[in-house]
């Protein structure tokens, strides 16, 4: 079996899916070794792998992005990543995209050198790397060195064509599909950083590796072998690239286990004074928007018939105390993954692990996307019948109670549906995919 390393950048929501994939290598028979930033050890080992201290990036989020101890200039970026939601979705776009350039490549060599290190060290038969992790993919391509990619969001971050864009969704959710002249903005301002990050990515490697051919595009850089999606398959997704071979794995999470008992009696008081129990995330970074997850609560306390909520609140914990109640539970975070299986409905921000992680549950979700790929992601829950969608920024209470009363028995009926869809996948059907074509490829098939 392969001696594999698992590189990852440092934030939770991309280190905890990636741990989870090294988990079911480890435990299909490959020697594992996760590599990343030294405040994730800790997932190594509830993994069983090896760890692999490596820092390929200079910001990080170790759980709750506000909280986690970074430098200033990393701080201000986010401050004003936070700022810019609040001006609506192509805005948010754009800072990111202007904030891209600061960040996709802000040390090549180092990373470069940190990996012939680790290359030279352990000799790897392949690397599994983050598809955002520009930097690593780069420096394996220029060593020569044989990877599979990792997809931790939507499958359009591995760009399907010239037309593509990285930081432009493939579609829009109804309700903040945006007019001609934002669109064009977006694709102008993403269209520029494709072509500045090209040239970079060309002249690192004609410098650092002239015998290895340069890439024509850098956010089309992709593993030639094998590209891993922690997302399922779904028939209106843009056609990925030839060549690779595709592995949709529906979701990767680990195996559900209780939250615990703290968590079993919070959620049994909710369920004694409520018809239905609500789960209200935002993520590692937009649990800042503590004036969405306010109108959230409130619009879900007026809905029809009881409802009791659950806040991930983040560092805004202590702001929201004010609305935990005999129906709501305010903490900083909770055991996502363990407490879906307790609620009814989810309300999420469009995000790839919270996603999946409800169709894996069968919970149907009112989607506020805010950032990122979360539009597409929001798109497809649309599409898919699992969900509704918000605009975030001028939500009313009123919305969102008619929006959990819209969440009615189709809803229900499609997330069930999906749910056995993804079963059947998984980490263990990613794991065993990915070294069925390190095995064809090692023998020339």
């Amino acid at each position: 079996m392969p001696r594999i390393v698992v590189v990852s950048p440092p934030f939770a929501s991309h280190a905890v899916p990636m741990s989870v994939l090294a988990s079911a290598l480890r435990r299909r028979g490959a020697e594992v070794h996760f590599a990343c930033a030294p405040a994730f050890e800790e997932l190594a080992a509830r993994a069983g792998v090896a760890f692999l201290p490596l820092t390929v990036t200079r910001n990080a989020n170790t759980g709750v992005a506000q909280t986690t101890d970074q430098a200033a200039t990393e701080s201000a970026r986010l401050a004003e990543f936070v700022d810019a939601t609040r001006a609506g979705a192509v805005e948010t776009l754009v800072t990111q995209a202007h904030h891209r350039r600061a960040d996709m490549l802000a040390d090549p060599e180092g990373v470069h050198a940190a990996l012939r290190a680790v290359d030279e060290r352990l000799r790897p038969d392949w690397y599994v790397v983050d598809q955002l992790s520009y930097a690593v993919t780069l420096a394996l391509h220029c060593l020569g060195a044989p990877y599979a990619t990792f997809c931790p969001g939507h499958p359009t971050y591995v760009l399907s064509g010239p037309e593509a864009f990285f930081g432009v969704p493939y579609d829009w959710p109804e309700a903040l599909r945006p007019d001609a002249a934002d669109a064009a903005r977006l694709r102008a301002v993403a269209g520029e950083n494709d072509r500045l990050f090209s040239g970079l990515f060309t002249d690192f490697a004609r410098r650092t590796a002239p015998e290895v051919p340069a890439p024509e595009r850098a956010f089309a850089l992709t593993s030639p072998h094998a590209v891993l999606y922690s997302y399922p398959s779904l028939p209106w997704l843009p056609e990925p690239p030839s060549g690779p071979a595709h592995l949709f794995a529906g979701h990767m999470t680990r195996p559900v286990e209780s939250p615990g008992a703290a968590w079993l009696r919070r959620l049994d008081r909710l369920r004694d004074r409520a018809d239905r129990v609500v789960l209200v995330a935002f993520g590692t970074f937009l649990s800042a928007r503590d004036d969405v997850l306010r109108t959230v609560v409130s619009g879900l306390l007026d809905a029809a018939g009881a409802t009791g909520v659950v806040v991930a609140a983040g560092s805004r914990a202590e702001a929201l105390a004010d609305l935990a109640g005999d129906r709501v539970v305010v903490a900083p975070t909770v055991p996502q993954q363990e407490v879906l299986p307790y609620v009814d409905a989810m309300v999420h921000h469009g995000g790839g692990n919270s996603f999946t992680e409800c169709l894996r549950a069968g919970v149907p979700a009112l989607v506020l996307p805010m950032s990122s790929d979360q539009f597409a992601v929001a798109r497809d829950a649309e599409r898919m019948g699992v969900g509704l969608v918000l605009d975030p920024n001028g939500l009313l209470p009123a919305d969102v109670a008619k929006a959990l009363d819209a969440l009615g028995e189709s809803a229900f009926s499609r997330s069930a549906h999906w749910a056995c869809e993804v079963s059947g996948r998984g980490p263990g059907w990613g794991a065993q995919g990915l070294l069925e074509v390190m095995a064809d490829r090692v023998a020339g098939r």
